[in-house]
């Protein structure tokens, strides 16, 4: 209906003043109509009329045109033109889908990326949850969607957490990985890494051992060897990690992923890219090390391979967008990290354009902020003084705990996926366990128990009447014009890869129905029919916006 009435205007423009402009609606507040567009003052100075004469003279011709679909049209100063749906062409607003602009595309989302031998904070569950949202919007936009996990199961991190294990065991042991209780084995891995880390920090002897100990894992993979006693000790405690991230994916009710891709996988890609681009000039040397001069693009320099030929980050990264891009020629890339990595990604994208531009140019980088646990609650010291993904859940259980209400397991993930992702994407999140888990205000758990609710009336109703929303009563009409937003919220979260304007929509759609519900009997009342019917759309309206963002909708609470 959009599209039509979009188009219809397109027409009466080019019919009245020879014009061809595209049109676009927008929804104005509900006082002035269902639609409204400012095309007459963006024509005023084409075709020199004011706005209000252009406007009263498309305003008649639209009122003939438009008589079948159109209850009333309007112009407001200075030339804005307003549009009421006829209630049976507002309903009819109720099977539209939502676009997909993304049709027949090939689209990657990297998101999660937790680093073996290390805990998993607070930004590792957050990219986890509000990924797993962004790509079911690319999803719901058509696109054939390939989600992407990337983790650093080489660098200086793992020769940290290898030194402090190799030190508790007083020795290159493997075989005394096995005293290890397997529910320990995730906690006592992130404890390891804490005492390297430490030790790196302020020891001059362990920070030589640890960087010595990096060198030699590089060079495990580099001679292919699985048997040796620190070959051994390494891949045991990778594999530890790689199942736990696999138990934490399913307590989070988040898609799988289609596929893996390790550090140590795309560091010979990166590697021989970057050997051939220094050759061509596009890296250069700087004492010792090979850098990429990022100023003459407005950025700064940095390492690619250091002084003692390890490869940085940076180079591993253009090792992984050449394997993605080897491996799936994508239309787009979206990679979802933490806003420190602006800078850095900046960095391996220009340096990208120069070599492998059709891939650096696909490639959108999101970026977010802190996770923060709100009143300054204790950071974990156990795992370095971070804010621990698990301690993010146990707080919301406990919130849940203390108010009373004991949720459920999907009523806890409700309260953190939405969180997550009602804050738009980039700006630093306070985490407060007691509003994300309340039952009241712009929360999770609210919409799975306004979703409940709803479906609560309709099952007391025993079934439903076919019937046409016509000759609606306003609050009815309200409450219609809201439910047939949700494409249009969705399109929009696609189109800027944001969230938070589905949960900003949902909230608004539960406050208009509470709204209505408290004002107009449902069931027993002559408008029973019509009502009920509304019901279902809103409630099932709610199901598929929570359903986007990984969260459940229950049937009741």
């Amino acid at each position: 209906m959009r599209h039509e009435l979009e188009l219809s205007i397109k027409a009466a423009v080019k019919e009245l003043f020879a014009v061809e402009i595209d049109v676009e609606l927008t929804r104005p507040d509900e006082r002035f109509g269902d639609f409204a567009t400012n095309i007459a003052l963006v024509m005023a100075s084409r075709v020199g009329q004011s706005p209000r004469t252009i406007a009263d003279a498309l305003a008649a011709k639209l009122k003939l045109n438009l008589a079948d679909k159109v209850a009333n049209i309007s112009v407001v100063a200075p030339g804005f033109i307003n549009l009421t749906l006829k209630d049976e062409c507002l309903a009819q607003m109720l099977d539209v889908e939502t676009a997909k602009p993304l049709s027949d595309q090939m689209v990657i989302v990297e998101y999660s990326d937790p680093n073996p031998f290390k805990p998993l904070h607070a930004g590792h569950l957050y990219t986890t949850l509000v990924g797993d949202t962004i790509a079911r919007l690319v999803e719901r936009a058509g696109a054939k969607t390939v989600r992407i996990n990337y983790g650093g199961d080489v660098g200086l991190h793992v020769g940290k957490s290898l030194w402090a294990i190799i030190k508790q065991f007083n020795g290159e042991l493997p075989d005394k990985l096995q005293e290890i209780p397997e529910e320990d084995k995730p906690i006592w891995l992130g404890e390891r890494y804490v005492e390297g880390n430490n030790a790196y920090e302020d020891n001059e002897t362990a920070r030589a051992e640890i960087i010595d100990l990096n060198k030699r894992i590089y060079q495990l993979h580099i001679d292919n060897d699985h048997d040796s006693p620190l070959a051994r000790l390494y891949f045991t405690c990778r594999e530890w990690s790689y199942d736990y991230f696999q138990i934490l994916y399913k307590q989070l009710e988040v898609i799988p992923f289609d596929r893996y891709i390790s550090e140590s996988e795309v560091i010979p890609v990166g590697i021989a890219a970057v050997e051939e681009q220094l050759s061509k000039g596009v890296y250069q040397k700087s004492n010792g090390a090979v850098v990429f001069f990022g100023e003459k693009a407005g950025l700064h320099t940095r390492v690619f391979i250091t002084a003692e030929g390890l490869p940085t980050y940076e180079t591993k990264d253009v090792g992984l967008s050449l394997t993605k891009w080897r491996d799936y020629h994508f239309d787009k890339s979206i990679i979802i990290t933490a806003n420190e990595q602006t800078q850095y990604m900046a960095v391996v994208i220009a340096s990208m354009k120069l070599f492998a531009p059709e891939p650096a140019e696909r490639t959108r980088h999101l970026t977010h902020g802190v996770v923060k646990l709100k009143g300054g609650v204790k950071m974990s010291s156990r795992y370095g003084n971070i804010v621990t993904a698990l301690q993010i859940l146990e707080s919301a259980r406990a919130a849940g705990a203390e108010s009373g209400t004991n949720p459920s397991e999907e009523t806890i993930l409700a309260a953190v996926k939405y969180t997550f992702a009602k804050n738009r994407i980039g700006a630093d999140i306070i985490y407060d366990p007691k509003e994300s888990i309340a039952l009241e205000g712009n929360s999770g758990p609210y919409l799975q128990y306004a979703h409940a609710r709803a479906r609560s009336i309709l099952a007391k109703a025993g079934g439903q009447v076919e019937i046409d929303l016509t000759d609606l009563e306003t609050d009815e009409r309200v409450l219609l014009r809201k439910i047939t937003q949700f494409t249009e919220a969705v399109d929009r979260a696609v189109a800027e890869l944001m969230p938070h304007h589905i949960c900003t929509y949902l909230y608004e759609l539960a406050q208009i129905f509470n709204a209505f519900y408290e004002s107009n009997r449902v069931i027993g009342d002559s408008r029973q029919a019509v009502r009920l019917k509304l019901v279902n759309h809103y409630a099932q309206t709610l199901h598929n916006g929570l359903e986007l963002l990984g969260i459940t909708a229950p049937e009741r609470l």
